[in-house]
């Protein structure tokens, strides 16, 4: 495991994703029909929720990996004051924001500023709720709203590319505010909330549904969009954005919000299902 850790450290972590970026979009037949087997048999992939079941009917892996699902395959929970989980994946943490800080593991944490990018856009979290999920390569690899939102901003923020698996979060300290990522902001009538798009070593492409391709290229500073003037407005479980490959996205409340106390590390989750609650009249 130590060895593991190091490794973290030690390689070229946006030479190794541009490799794995040109490989999984690589059409040559025999190749891209051998990954793609290999991930479904490894990582015992359900194909019969997908769109299109047929392996070999995809053009490329990346094409697999951020496959549609079939109608009805996920259904959003409760009405409209219900927030839905974002993605296919397992519970990494959830818990209260205290004093604008989030738990990451092991006693590991670090703040929300510094996951966002600046004091001001934290403020509205100090003292709200978050969500960390992650996505394995066994998931479906797009991310959905938790609720109803106008996009009001997006962040760029440039970082390491570490490994998102557990073993990398229990070891490396503050990791997803180290790690580069896409940070978008939303608001509704409840207030503002945000999903946090983290990338990570060999998959740290990322897409959004208004501005396709954002990650590569990878940022040398910090990009902050004002969005309003787009007036792009998103309906809860409608798809936001999506992993080319494998990564976490953490959900930020407000205070009044609420995270289901039943949502423990490791638990595994589905876009569509219960995450919380707006308004909530007791603290999950």
């Amino acid at each position: 495991m130590k060895a593991k850790v190091a490794l973290q450290y030690i390689l070229p972590h946006r030479a190794c994703s541009r490799v794995v970026y040109w490989a999984t979009r690589w059409r040559f037949g025999p190749w891209k029909h051998w990954l793609i087997s290999q991930i479904v048999r490894r990582y015992d992939v359900d194909m019969s929720q997908a769109a299109e079941p047929d392996i070999r009917s995809y053009p490329t892996f990346n094409a697999f990996f951020t496959r549609a699902l079939k109608a009805g395959a996920r259904a959003p929970a409760g009405d409209a004051d219900t927030l839905l989980c974002p993605a296919d994946g397992k519970i990494s943490q959830t818990g209260r924001i205290e004093n604008g800080r989030i738990f990451q593991a092991k006693g590991q944490s670090y703040s929300a500023a510094e996951l966002l990018g600046s004091e001001e856009a934290a403020a509205p979290y100090r003292n709200g709720h978050f969500a960390t999920i992650y996505l394995s390569p066994r998931d479906y690899h797009r991310v959905h709203m938790p609720a109803d939102g106008a996009l009001t901003a997006t962040t760029h923020i440039p970082g390491r590319i570490f490994s998102v698996a557990p073993f990398a979060v229990e070891a490396i300290p503050r990791l997803f505010a180290r790690n580069e990522r896409l940070v978008c902001h939303f608001e509704n009538q409840h207030g503002p909330f945000a999903l946090v798009l983290v990338g990570a070593i060999l998959v740290s492409s990322i897409s959004t549904v208004w501005d396709g391709l954002v990650v590569p290229p990878y940022a040398s500073n910090i990009t902050a969009r004002e969005q309003r003037a787009r007036n792009i407005r998103l309906a809860r479980f409608e798809e936001m954005g999506r992993f080319n490959m494998g990564s976490t996205v953490i959900v930020l409340l407000p205070e009044g919000a609420s995270v289901d106390a039943t949502l423990t590390p490791l638990a595994p989750v589905k876009m569509g299902q219960r995450l919380g609650q707006w308004n909530a009249t007791h603290p999950s």
